[in-house]
């Protein structure tokens, strides 16, 4: 549905149920406001939540017959 064709249909509602659009677009709002706070990131918050394996840079056994 495009713009033109959603602002038709509710321009055609009674004014009740217009009141009850406008209220619902309100709220969509402030639902999207809520979402998009996103705090500051620290650069290594993360340290100690990944560990690497001791044999991560060895070659895979899948491919010693490429090798």
């Amino acid at each position: 549905m495009t713009d033109l064709q959603l602002y038709s249909t509710i321009s055609n509602l009674p004014p009740n149920l217009k009141k009850e659009v406008e209220d619902f677009v309100e709220f969509l709002k402030t639902k999207t406001k809520k979402e998009k706070v996103v705090t500051e990131r620290k650069f290594g918050c993360a340290k100690g939540l990944i560990e690497m394996s001791p044999d991560f840079d060895e070659p895979l056994d899948d491919f010693k017959d490429y090798m």
